[in-house]
């Protein structure tokens, strides 16, 4: 896992690297061009109903793909050796290659019954989810350089001849059974035997069962390494480590509430279901590029504070309305008023206290920085030698800020 992904093909006398660049904006074109092709054919089959449903599932994968893909293409830019950029981009290309199969195969097959050139190949793709699914796993275990011990090779090997042979053989055993049939594709535009194989293609029954345990073998192990990596670590691969965890819970939480909340088929629900898609590959992108690295102590903080304070102004604010309009006997606009203003008055003193509490607990630099600062203040009202302040004044600078070198200049006073 160490070495480039390249290949080599005798072009003018020079040998072509697979993994540059220059390949990295093809596909990026790539990915453009398959992200409108997507969208004309549910326009042409006459499956988008403009509904906000709809809308909202459109602006989710529109946004999906431009994450992955623009993180992959930056990363795969400045780190061509790097697979996680090449890794990025291929979760991108995988679920544009499923919606665009799909969307053809039953354009072809359900709406002209099979007359358009290319509808074998359009259901084929729809095999793609499987290749989205088999990539998850290697973003985590890869993360943030690409770069395994020995002992990882041959459960990679074992993962990847699996995946090749339930997507791969798998895929060609139902092809060549379902094409025998007048629609070889069902509504949604997915190959029949694609989701539940039987007769010929009942062998794919325990391979796929195999494919899904070792995904989730897979899963759990990369977190543990990865776990395992952060205990480790320090300074930056610490960031790097935590950047992932951040993007990772983030994206799991608004995924879940989103799921709670109805999906797509709600604002807000739709909201936090695109936020949970892109905070993955964005975090993803920070961790491996290091840019502004050193401000997740910061983000998580003040996401943390801000969640926790939200959640109780909105408990102290039903309370409220609660007591005033049923044991006080308010009329309504007198309570939710009087619930305003109380909660409008609670938020600053909530605010820096809830502040306080967790910087303690998750952002230690800054919570150590301020009780440094606060500790020589204090110092500061009783000191009268200068050579003291000074001193002092150093020492403070140091533990707070910890900068490469510091020192402090005083200008004698001229007397007149």
């Amino acid at each position: 896992m160490d070495g480039p992904l390249t290949g080599a093909a005798d072009v003018t006398g020079r040998r072509l690297r697979l993994a540059s660049p220059g390949v990295a904006v093809v596909l990026a074109g790539l990915s453009l061009v398959a992200l409108v092709a997507v969208f004309a054919l549910e326009i042409l089959s006459d499956q988008i109903s403009w509904s906000s449903s709809d809308i909202a599932n459109s602006v989710s994968f529109v946004t999906f793909v431009l994450a992955f893909t623009a993180v992959g293409v930056v990363v795969a830019r400045r780190e061509p050796r790097n697979p996680m950029g090449w890794l990025l981009i291929g979760v991108a290309l995988a679920i544009e290659m499923l919606n665009a199969g799909t969307n053809y195969a039953y354009l072809d097959y359900t709406v002209h019954h099979g007359t358009l050139p290319l509808g074998e190949v359009a259901a084929l793709l729809t095999a793609s989810y499987q290749v989205l699914i088999g990539l998850v796993p290697l973003i985590i275990l890869l993360f943030p350089d690409g770069r395994l011990g020995s002992r990882w090779r041959w459960p990679l090997r074992a993962y990847l001849a699996l995946c090749i042979v339930v997507i791969g053989a798998g895929t060609l055993s139902v092809a060549v059974a379902d094409f025998s049939l007048r629609t070889p594709v069902d509504g949604s535009g997915y190959l029949v035997g694609l989701m539940q194989p039987s007769g010929g293609n009942a062998w794919l029954v325990p391979a796929r069962f195999g494919f899904w345990a070792a995904f989730v073998a897979l899963v759990i192990a990369a977190i543990v390494y990865q776990q395992r990596r952060y205990r480790r670590a320090s300074g930056e691969r610490r960031q790097q480590l935590k950047w992932l965890a951040a993007g990772s819970v983030a994206g799991v939480v608004c995924l879940a509430i989103s799921g709670t909340l109805g999906g797509g088929s709600s604002v807000v629900g739709s909201v936090l279901f695109t936020v949970g898609l892109a905070s993955i590959p964005l975090s993803i992108g920070v961790g491996i590029l290091r840019y502004r690295l050193y401000e997740i102590d910061r983000l998580i903080s003040r996401t943390l504070s801000y969640a926790i304070l939200t959640a109780l102004l909105v408990g102290v604010f039903i309370g409220l309305i609660a007591l005033t309009t049923n044991t006080v006997a308010l009329s309504g606009r007198v309570g939710v008023a009087a619930s305003t203003l109380a909660a409008a008055a609670l938020f600053n003193p909530l605010r820096k206290r809830i502040q306080r509490l967790v910087d303690r607990r998750f952002n230690r630099a800054r919570y150590d920085a301020e009780a440094t600062v606060a500790a020589f203040t204090a110092r500061l009202r009783d000191a009268v030698e200068i050579d003291a302040i000074r001193a002092d004044l150093l020492d403070a600078v140091n533990r707070a800020v910890q900068p490469t070198q510091a020192s402090v200049w005083i200008k004698p006073h001229a007397r007149g």
